[in-house]
């Protein structure tokens, strides 16, 4: 461990309310800013320009913008102050005055001559954590993210207490691990009981710890299904036997994933829910593929149809003749086994045949695959290449952009 690191002392400041001037306006302060707002901090910004970001800041009133030049006495009253220009001589000139003030400082272009460092900071569920790496600021910064994801995670578990029983609707994401967000896998690791589906993530399974029941509530298309009055019963009596309970699924809970009944009979039933959203898989496997399901210039609207029951099927509650005369992006989940009399339908009633369409299957996962074809086409290109669930089927323009990866 190097002397310079060694001499500090880690304390957490109270800011609120009290002065703090900030001297520069680049992409430092761009970045320092936040977190002082943050802390509640009155903070005085003295630069003759600022970034896009920063001079946002000043016209929303998060902070008050000097358009000028630091000068001697700038600094007069602050608690705290950041020199952060991108000119040494002002830097130092700062950290002088800060000194006969008797204000810490902290010098970006040279921590060592200013009074304070910045850690590298994170923030987990209220709990505010920094690494200070004696001026190896990767080192700390590795240090700070291996911490970070070990809270997320649950590896390392903040609370002494287990958490309420009650019953969590988690959306998991479109299947790649890492993309559950950060509230989700918390709550994942506290969980006594996992109620899982299929499309859910299915490694952060083997992350679970050995007490924690994991019940299968697999929905195959077309195959066998648990009934969804079962999974409510199993969320309610597991939950009344005092476990915590998360029901995890793929991509978001209220996006033809039936949570929000499962909510409401959690609250018939008296027991305690939360509701955690998902990335959906309806714009994820789509952007993964390369396929955008709005562009400027190309598509203004999204239209996102659930493909469970054919375009004429009674229980059907779409209008499929007003999308077939929508000219932005329609997209298309559980729609593969039913894709020829979707098309049929668009064209039926006035889609252009040339309409691009993109298929983009088991997106973010290790089988991912897109295929572009159009309206006409899509629906034998389909049986040809032998597609099959889950993939998400994009309609309109937006599907016949495509980046160069070979430029």
């Amino acid at each position: 461990m190097s002397s310079h690191s060694q001499h500090h002392y880690f304390a957490g400041l109270d800011l609120q309310d009290r002065r703090v001037v900030v001297v520069g306006a680049g992409t430092v302060a761009q970045r320092r800013i936040p977190r002082l707002i943050k802390a509640g901090a009155r903070i005085e910004v003295v630069a003759p320009e600022a970034t896009p970001a920063v001079e946002g800041m000043a016209e929303s009133g998060e902070v008050v913008w000097h358009r000028r030049s630091y000068v001697e006495g700038d600094l007069e009253r602050a608690w705290y102050a950041v020199a952060c220009t991108s000119d040494p001589e002002v830097n130092a000139s700062v950290v002088a005055e800060a000194e006969r003030e008797r204000v810490f400082c902290v010098r970006a272009d040279d921590a060592s001559r200013g009074s304070a460092v910045t850690p590298a900071v994170a923030e987990h569920n209220g709990l505010l954590f920094g690494v200070l790496g004696g001026g190896d600021h990767r080192r700390s910064a590795a240090v700070k993210e291996a911490l970070l994801e070990a809270l997320r995670t649950g590896v390392v578990d903040e609370h002494a207490q287990p958490h309420q029983p009650g019953v969590a609707l988690v959306g998991g994401g479109p299947g790649a691990a890492d993309l559950i967000t950060v509230r989700g896998r918390h709550l994942l690791g506290k969980a006594d009981v996992v109620i899982t589906d299929r499309l859910a993530p299915r490694e952060l399974l083997e992350e679970l710890g050995q007490h924690v029941e994991v019940i299968d509530a697999s929905k195959i298309p077309y195959g066998r299904a648990a009934n969804q009055e079962v999974i409510n019963r199993l969320l309610i009596e597991r939950a009344r036997a005092g476990n915590f309970v998360v029901r995890l699924k793929g991509g978001d809970p209220y996006v033809y994933g039936r949570g929000f009944e499962e909510l409401l009979a959690c609250v018939e039933a008296g027991v305690a829910v939360t509701t955690v959203p998902g990335i959906t898989s309806a714009f994820a496997a789509p952007a993964i593929g390369d396929v955008p399901v709005t562009h400027r210039g190309v598509a203004h609207e999204v239209v996102v149809v659930s493909g469970h029951v054919g375009p004429y099927d009674e229980q059907s509650l779409v209008d499929w003749p007003a999308l077939a005369r929508l000219r932005g992006t329609l997209v298309l989940m559980m729609a593969v086994k039913r894709i020829r009399e979707f098309a049929d339908v668009l064209l039926e009633h006035g889609r252009d045949p040339q309409t691009p369409v993109a298929v983009v299957q088991e997106g973010t996962m290790r089988g991912q695959r897109t295929l572009r074809s159009t309206l006409a086409e899509i629906a034998g290109e389909v049986e040809r290449r032998g597609v099959a669930p889950p993939a998400v089927i994009v309609v309109g323009a937006v599907a016949g952009l495509a980046p160069d990866r070979a430029a």
